[in-house]
């Protein structure tokens, strides 16, 4: 009988221990389905996010693409969403701020465009900035150009939401604060100079051409910049 009941315990501790390796095998299977469901979130958005990007780039080119050329706008599309309108000639006088009348007829018209685009339902929720970018060559003091496409950009920014043609003033309020809130002006002075192939001089170690440094750019940053950035600081922290 002692033999028995020492059996029947460990037939129970046996039972009991099974049960708990079936318990946690369940909590480990549940464990790695949350976390390949995450996993695959994760990658659906930022999926969505590129495809985003490249969507915005196909219609901005569609819209725009017989606008650039040389002997209109004189602008140019690049892969990173920003449109660089490079003829300087066009845009201000040498050293002056100013819009000139030229740049002013090709904002009327760029401008109404550019929004439509960017507020259309698909895109305004992945929207997180838009950027008026002032860009020098390397000539003269760093700071001095700073000062200058810093002035400039306030003056593209400036004449598209208040001194410009009507397009801004009749949209309705919720369209206007998402402009306003959108919309930032960014002076950038000779950092970010661009070689005869518009790339920049520091990434590609080439020549600068001062004539396509020289320019005022339109760049959307949409929230997928926002959103690798903080997938790659969860990675680092792990």
């Amino acid at each position: 009988m002692k033999f028995k009941s020492k059996e029947n315990y460990w037939t129970s501790l046996s039972d009991i221990m099974t049960g708990l390796m079936i318990i946690f095998l369940f909590i480990s299977i549940s464990y790695m389905i949350q976390v390949k469901n995450r996993e695959k979130a994760k990658d659906d958005l930022v999926r969505d996010f590129q495809n985003v990007k490249v969507d915005l780039f196909n219609d901005l080119k569609k819209e725009f693409e017989n606008d650039f050329k040389e002997d209109k706008w004189h602008a140019e599309l690049d892969k990173d969403l920003s449109i660089r309108f490079l003829n300087e000639k066009v845009l201000f006088d040498y050293n002056k701020f100013v819009l000139k009348n030229e740049f002013k007829y090709i904002l009327d018209d760029f401008f109404p465009r550019y929004m439509n685009i960017i507020m259309n339902d698909k895109y305004r929720d992945k929207i997180l900035e838009v950027r008026i970018e002032g860009h020098t060559d390397s000539d003269g003091d760093y700071m001095y150009n700073l000062n200058l496409s810093q002035s400039r950009t306030r003056s593209v920014l400036d004449y598209v939401l208040f001194n410009g043609n009507e397009y801004f003033k009749n949209l309705d309020n919720d369209r206007k604060q998402l402009i306003k809130f959108w919309l930032i002006s960014n002076g950038f002075s000779s950092g970010r100079i661009l070689d005869n192939n518009a790339k920049y001089c520091i990434e590609t170690g080439m020549t600068e051409n001062k004539e396509k440094s020289r320019r005022v750019e339109f760049r959307i940053v949409t929230k997928s910049d926002q959103l690798l950035d903080e997938i790659l600081k969860k990675i680092k922290e792990r």
